[in-house]
């Protein structure tokens, strides 16, 4: 099956979001390792990216019978919960009311933390308009668990933006919504990455038929999702007021809920031997 290369750390928080969170939140290493052997991910690639995920706050150490295992922290179950509904639109969006929300950040000099900050609000949905000032179609639920995380505060503002001069006029003109979404979030770079995956994802289902075994099936819904989920820091989730009309979103995503729920049994069996075999 053609695949694509996958960093252990977004690997792991693929497989906790969508599988051992549901258990429990808990693992021991045993099983993480056997777990993305099937995404041809090294062991020692685990175990640093787990130190990793620990060290940033995303993992705590609970030691199980058969050795160590890690869970989950209260901020990672928010972040993995907030991205499994969105994932899989377990929520329908609120009605837009026409109105704006906008950030404004304080500078942040430390380039890393500057980073992760900037980082965070592309995930909730919000795009730059300038320098500090972020935009997204609604207030995101995690906005401030994702500030207070990196002790920023910052100012926010409901609005709805216009437009002074040009062409020699004076008076302030509402600007069309829809016009401003496709320059904040350059839709059509956007429309063009649904589009090359979903022709992808086809090829990596068609590979993954019924007849194959747990472990491939496993590995093909966990590339699906791994390369769904890159949407979320991409897609801000726009209303349909703000979307063109033959949206590829909605038929990317159409694929995505068919084929996920096609391998899920499957890839669950998998997960479910993995967690045996290691003694969870």
């Amino acid at each position: 099956m053609q695949t694509l290369r996958m960093h252990a750390r977004s690997a792991l928080f693929d497989v906790w979001g969508d599988h051992i969170a549901a258990r429990g939140g808990r693992a021991p290493i045993a099983a993480l390792v056997r777990l993305l052997a099937a995404l041809d991910i090294s062991e020692p690639a685990v175990r640093t990216a787990v130190s990793r995920m620990v060290r940033q706050g995303w993992l705590v150490s609970k030691p199980t019978p058969q050795g160590a295992g890690y869970e989950l922290t209260d901020r990672a179950r928010a972040r993995l919960d907030d991205a499994s509904r969105r994932i899989y639109r377990t929520s329908a969006a609120p009605v837009w009311e026409g109105r704006w929300h906008l950030v404004v950040l304080p500078q942040i000099r430390n380039r890393s933390r500057r980073d992760r900050v900037r980082a965070a609000l592309g995930f909730l949905g919000y795009a730059p308009l300038d320098g500090g000032t972020w935009l997204a179609p609604r207030p995101a639920a995690g906005l401030a668990a994702s500030l207070a995380a990196e002790d920023v505060q910052a100012y926010c503002f409901h609005g709805t933006p216009s437009t002074v001069g040009g062409h020699g006029s004076t008076r302030p003109e509402v600007m069309d919504p829809a016009a401003l979404a496709r320059t904040v979030w350059v839709l059509d770079e956007l429309a063009t990455a649904y589009r090359r995956w979903h022709q992808q994802a086809g090829e990596w289902a068609e590979q993954a038929g019924p007849d194959t075994d747990d472990e491939r099936q496993f590995a093909a819904r966990s590339l699906l999702v791994h390369e769904w989920r890159k949407f979320l820091f991409t897609d801000p989730t726009l209303p349909a007021e703000l979307l063109p009309a033959d949206w590829p979103g909605h038929a990317a995503a159409e694929l995505f809920d068919r084929e996920s729920a096609r391998l899920g049994p499957a890839a669950a069996r998998f997960v479910d031997a993995c967690l045996h075999a290691a003694g969870a």
